[in-house]
């Protein structure tokens, strides 16, 4: 175990003392949200005060109008908001960076031309990969399209790699993080299935993990679009990384997989990882989604002894959950909010916000930002008893998820970023 660690995204699981831990980006400066799901890729901001009600002419900072179409979730690090999009039906894939203070365009790249994009489905895009941004460099994503890494300062991109190449079926979706040296993806297509690792400064090839479980007949099912985390078990660091029809640990130094947890109807999965209680938690994606609470730890095939508690209500297929004080949030893509104790399953509530959902929760200064497909953001109190404290609605749908650092929640609607706060 390292000891350099925050100690904020220390967890102790009570019933075994199994020392489990989240790695996440190291970042520079205190104003952070540097990943997809923030610092530790669990949705939690670190943050004392967030506003909680908004309208298109309340508490708007700036509104700025992002070129293109794109799905990906803001990043943020000093002054700078980076995110990426599409233009010219995905001829052209974007990187965009926006002034934190001013709302302004900064820098507008292409970073990749494909001459023939892959088709994407109707409720995707070419730019739904978040970022990953780190000191003075970015990486995006575009899943088959190719990876890269940007210097901020300058606009110039590093390095381009076009290996990690599959067939997505509905286009990108899987966002890179970093782990130590490396850029880990998940690639998971219709007709390949693996874990990719690559140097983060030169973009080689360090390792290639090919799925172990074998692929189905129906090739729709072995497509999946989850994000992967490292967390630390028993002193051994574990890369969780979910798949069609399983989820596996591997060694984040090699890719050796380390054990796996079979579900064989989960498939087109796209929530990622979160942890509590010394329990890990996934949904398992399509046809019906099931909610598993897995005990991160043994060897080789776990499915019989590892996973604690399952659940198939309102199991989300797109956001991901939130874990809080004990507590899993879980919202479904039909609008339904269910609150589980975490360490057991048991259901402490069950509510409906409304509207559909592909964006994950946040928690930020002391409550939990749900963003619908109609623009709303629902923010709810945590607790034992469900609490709306407020309902917002902007312009334009949700697909991205928020952000928040210092004072402020950036939101990405499906035609501009917005910077809201308190105004005075």
């Amino acid at each position: 175990m390292k000891n350099h660690l925050p100690k904020s995204i220390l967890l102790l699981a009570a019933a075994k003392f199994v020392f489990i831990a989240c790695y996440p980006v190291v970042v520079h400066g205190q104003d952070a949200w540097p990943q997809f799901r923030g610092p530790g890729g669990q949705g939690h901001a670190e943050v004392d005060l967030a506003p909680l009600t908004w309208s298109e002419t309340q508490n708007v900072a700036w509104k700025t109008k992002i070129p293109g179409q794109g799905y990906s979730s803001p990043v943020i690090g000093g002054n700078r908001v980076w995110l990426t999009t599409a233009t010219n039906q995905g001829h052209s894939l974007r990187a965009v960076c926006v002034d934190r203070t001013s709302g302004d365009i900064i820098k507008d790249l292409e970073v990749f031309a494909p001459a023939e994009p892959p088709r994407v489905n109707a409720t995707n895009s070419y730019a739904s990969p978040t970022p990953v941004l780190q000191g003075n460099r970015l990486w995006v994503c575009y899943g088959t399209m190719g990876t890269a890494c940007l210097n901020i300062e300058t606009g110039e991109v590093l390095w381009r790699n076009n290996q990690l190449t599959l067939d997505h079926k509905e286009g990108p979706g899987s966002s890179p993080m970093i782990v130590d040296d490396l850029l880990v993806i998940n690639c998971d297509g219709q007709d390949v299935r693996y874990v990719a690792a690559l140097n983060k400064e030169t973009g080689e090839l360090v390792w290639k993990t090919d799925r172990s479980v074998p692929p189905s007949r129906n090739p729709d099912m072995n497509k999946a679009y989850s994000t992967p985390l490292v967390i630390s078990a028993n002193g051994r660091r574990e890369l969780i990384s979910p798949g069609a029809m399983h989820v596996a640990a591997y060694n984040p130094e090699t890719g050796d997989e380390l054990w796996k947890v079979l579900y064989p109807q989960g498939f087109s999965n796209v929530p990622r990882p979160v942890f509590g209680d010394g329990l890990l938690f996934i949904s398992t994606g399509y046809t019906r989604a099931t909610l598993l609470a897995i005990r991160p730890s043994g060897d080789s095939d776990v499915t019989d002894t590892h996973v604690a508690w399952s659940s198939n209500k309102q199991a989300p297929t797109r956001p991901s959950p939130l874990y809080l004080d004990g507590r899993l949030y879980v919202v479904s893509d039909r609008g339904v909010l269910t609150c589980f104790q975490a360490a057991t399953g048991e259901t402490i509530y069950t509510e409906r916000l409304g509207g559909s959902f592909a964006a994950s929760p946040i928690f930020a200064g002391g409550h939990i930002y749900f963003c619908d497909e109609d623009g709303v953001t629902s923010v709810v109190k945590p607790g034992d008893e469900f609490k709306r404290v407020a309902q917002n609605k902007l312009s334009a749908p949700f697909k991205a998820s928020p952000a928040a650092t210092g004072k402020e929640i950036y939101l990405r609607t499906t035609e501009a970023l917005y910077r809201i706060e308190e105004q005075e």
